[in-house]
């Protein structure tokens, strides 16, 4: 009787391990699938999207600006800030994401200004 239920135990353990295993494989796979969607951003703009806690699509849609034009961003950002002013009847919490979306974009064009320098400064054969 004891046999059986270690090996009943043994079995259960083993199940629940192959089950634990697939969902990392499969979780890494996601993982890997949605670092090549974001269009194979550097580890720069990974730790600002981090720092921000807005991944760079979600401040464009936020601001809704297609491409990192400094003077859209301004724009949209200025008219998004007053329409949420809390003393206009907006929100603080969606003007407090406005300019959160706005940091995470200066942030992008400020990792993209660096990157085109160090292409720039190659030296070129």
């Amino acid at each position: 009787m004891a046999k059986y239920l270690a090996q009943i135990i043994v079995m259960g353990v083993q199940v629940v391990g192959r089950a634990f295993a697939r969902t990392l494989r499969q979780e890494f796979a996601v993982s890997r699938a949605a670092a090549d969607a974001r269009g194979g951003t550097g580890h720069c703009s990974a730790a600002a999207s981090n720092l921000s806690g807005l991944s760079l699509q979600e401040a464009q849609q936020i601001l809704n600006v297609s491409k990192l034009s400094p003077e859209e961003i301004q724009k949209n950002y200025e008219h998004l800030f007053k329409m949420n002013d809390k003393y206009v009847g907006g929100s603080f919490y969606l003007q407090s994401k406005v300019v959160r979306a706005k940091e995470r974009l200066e942030e992008e064009q400020k990792i993209q200004a660096e990157e085109d320098r160090e292409k720039e400064q190659v030296p070129r054969m």
